[in-house]
């Protein structure tokens, strides 16, 4: 499995415009049910939103990206951030009813 975490703060004015646009993924989450894939994503108190990707796929391919949903999110992602996404890699060292265990 490989976990990225992404990070970025939104422009105050673009944060709603943000969290709608994420949740239309995760509308559309609910309705494909891919298997493989775990998706976690918060907002924190300073627009800043965080997003915890994991994939079943070695090379960390993810169906997400497939996602009509998601294309439209990435579209201007970069004009609503003040500062821009920030990937990592990330590797989960204790989880406590978090994260689906399989």
């Amino acid at each position: 499995m490989m976990t990225r975490l992404i990070r970025y703060r939104t422009k105050p004015e673009q944060a709603a415009r943000n969290a709608e646009l994420v949740a239309a993924v995760f509308a559309e989450l609910g309705e494909a049910k891919p298997e493989g894939l775990r998706y976690l994503t918060l907002r924190l108190d300073d627009d800043t939103f965080v997003h915890l990707v994991a994939t079943d796929a070695a090379d960390g391919t993810s169906s997400l990206t497939q996602l009509a949903a998601f294309q439209a999110f990435q579209q201007g992602v970069r004009d609503r951030c003040a500062e821009p996404p920030v990937v990592r890699q990330a590797t989960v060292v204790g989880n406590y009813r978090m994260l689906d265990e399989h």
